[in-house]
């Protein structure tokens, strides 16, 4: 009897899934060859998005297409499915899958069986019940959100430009944004280099004319940085004419006018929502330990507690941290790029070691510190211990993130982008008819109309 070959499946395609499955090209490439080993990788989007590029391409530093990673070409030697894991069955080893096909046509999930499960789900949004969020409020999680963005707050500035009527301009110059960590700091301070520069070309906008306003509920942003840090952003932010609101909550965004816990009314045409994240729910139907926040249980190892032959890393996972200082309570990996990234990697190794019937080998790594920008040739950071501002931070920013993007031709491809960036001016244009394609179309066959503004 022919002997089948062990089915890996790696359920997603961000940082973890990406990383783990390219690793497990290399380490099994023999038994890739000798058919001893397959590997399915499944993703409802055909690529990985590299987030901290976010905030440049929605400025239009860097090209969109530049942000992601094709999972097809990336993951030559492993199959994509094109679709999102609903529910695992651990004891009988399957995952149930809704395809593309499957939603298109109401047909009947797939279903795959595994030797070894990955569950690499990430994170979606954390959103809260504040009044008019859902129906007005902006993510900034995907490319897709943050070229929106871009082109949103670029209306704005048409909007503005082109009225006479007051009200309307102050709330289209004003931008509002919720969460002071990485997503939503550079996120705001990227897109108002963008807006300043973008008024040379409305003769009536002045920059100063533009409000930008970040609000926090702590007493700090950007915590990864360190204290010293922190305060040295708010104050190069509110010296831009950046309004910070810390120890700050947003209790209502309904008729498009946000409502801030310090009483303050901002009527507003633009709220961004960047109030952190929170693992992918479908974990719930997985069959494996989660946490009080919705983590599933990891083994040091990269093993889920108590469940054979299923793995986990990155967002959704509670990873023991063993750097921890002797005598200090348990603590767990945080969730971001840094230790998701090595996590994959180790988790592949640790398959493959598995297949193979070697030991595995427990994740560790000291977390190195946090760089982040504050917009073109502005930024802060804290390396190993070592702290830097300013254009060094700003540098270190780019190096560091251009050295951790995956392949060689995104690399280059980043470079060359940020070099013409260096040469030619920016380019000012919003494409926001992008979001609906078919709108002349259906108009000039009578059955639709062009689309209102954002």
């Amino acid at each position: 009897m022919t002997k089948q070959p062990a089915h890996i499946v790696v359920a997603g395609g961000g940082y973890v899934g990406l990383y783990t499955a390219h690793r497990l090209q290399r380490r099994l490439k023999r038994e890739l060859r000798r058919g001893d080993v397959r590997i399915t990788v499944i993703s409802p989007e055909p690529y990985m998005t590299y987030q901290p590029f976010l905030p440049e391409a929605a400025a239009g530093s860097i090209s969109p297409r530049h942000v992601v990673v094709p999972l097809r070409r990336v993951l030559a030697r492993c199959r994509f499915v094109p679709g999102e894991i609903t529910a695992v069955d651990t004891e009988r080893r399957t995952v149930s899958i809704q395809t593309l096909a499957a939603a298109e046509t109401g047909g009947e999930p797939l279903r795959l069986d595994y030797d070894e499960l990955v569950l690499a789900l990430g994170s979606i949004s954390r959103t809260l019940p504040v009044p008019g969020l859902a129906e007005h409020g902006i993510g900034f999680k995907t490319v897709e959100e943050a070229i929106g963005l871009r082109n949103h707050v670029l209306e704005q500035l048409d909007i503005a430009s082109s009225t006479r009527d007051s009200a309307v301009r102050d709330a289209a110059l004003t931008f509002v944004f919720v969460g002071g960590g990485y997503a939503g700091v550079e996120a705001l301070a990227e897109l108002e280099d963008m807006g300043r520069y973008a008024c040379r070309y409305y003769h009536n906008i002045r920059p100063e004319e533009q409000r930008w306003i970040l609000v926090e509920a702590t007493d700090r942003i950007l915590p990864e940085v360190g204290e010293q840090m922190g305060t040295y952003a708010v104050r190069e932010l509110r010296g831009r004419n950046i309004d910070i609101r810390l120890g700050t909550r947003l209790e209502s965004c309904e008729d498009r006018t946000a409502v801030l816990s310090d009483g303050s009314r901002h009527p507003t045409r633009t709220l961004v929502w960047t109030a952190g994240v929170k693992p992918s729910p479908v974990l719930a139907d997985c069959g494996v330990p989660l946490d009080a926040r919705g983590r599933v249980r990891c083994t040091p190892d990269l093993r889920v507690e108590g469940v054979d032959h299923v793995w986990s890393a990155g967002d959704a996972a509670a990873v023991p941290d063993l750097t921890a200082e002797p005598g200090d309570p348990p603590t767990l990996c945080a969730p971001n790029a840094q230790h998701a990234v090595r996590q994959g990697r180790r988790l592949a190794d640790n398959i493959a070691a598995a297949l193979r019937g070697r030991p595995l080998t427990d994740y560790r790594h000291r977390y190195a510190g946090s760089v982040a920008s504050l917009g073109l040739h502005k930024g802060v950071a804290r390396v190993y211990g070592r702290r830097l501002k300013g254009y060094p931070a700003w540098f270190l920013h780019r190096a560091y993130h251009l050295s951790r993007v995956p392949t060689t031709n995104r690399k280059a491809r980043v470079l060359a982008e940020w070099t013409l960036a260096g040469l030619f001016k920016r380019e000012i244009v919003s494409l926001g008819s992008l979001e609906h394609p078919r709108a002349e179309f259906e108009l000039a066959a009578g059955t639709g109309r062009h689309p209102e503004g954002t």
